[in-house]
């Protein structure tokens, strides 16, 4: 008895033949090839051009968010991530209801984000509140036009 060596073995491959649907699926296969092929090439034609219009878009318009987010001022991560956590409780108080959906999120993301950026929360809050006034006037004017027509 050798401890190196195994005695050969005759093995013979022997292929199952095809089915009706593996036939069928080949066949198949064969047809669409070249419709495959017309696709794949429009797909990368669309992702070389959307790859070449994504990086044009980015360099003009979205630089100067680039340039902001790699170097950010001093705590700008701390106040997003307080920021976002409270949307993030927002959500986990609105249970129910759609609208709390909305408004519990947005409500506490705005209140946090009011804490940080003051000045910039005044100032949305007058065109807001500006805009809110408008929107009511032109609901009470119509109102008051159909209560008139009745």
């Amino acid at each position: 008895l050798s401890l190196y060596s195994s005695p050969a073995r005759e093995t013979k491959y022997v292929e199952d033949p095809q089915t009706q649907l593996e036939e069928g699926v080949s066949r198949l296969r064969h047809v669409m090839e070249p419709y495959t092929a017309w696709c794949q090439q429009m797909l990368r034609v669309t992702f070389e051009a959307r790859a070449s219009l994504s990086s044009a878009l980015c360099s003009d318009f979205f630089s100067e968010g680039c340039e902001f987010l790699q170097n950010p001022p001093a705590g700008f991560y701390p106040r997003l991530g307080v920021i976002g956590f409270a949307g993030i409780v927002g959500l986990f108080l609105a249970r129910g209801s759609k609208i709390k959906k909305l408004v519990y999120p947005a409500g506490l993301m705005g209140i946090g984000a009011s804490m940080y950026y003051p000045q910039q929360a005044v100032a949305i809050a007058k065109v807001a509140g500006t805009q809110v006034y408008d929107w009511s006037l032109q609901g009470y004017i119509a109102v008051e036009s159909l209560w008139k027509d009745n």
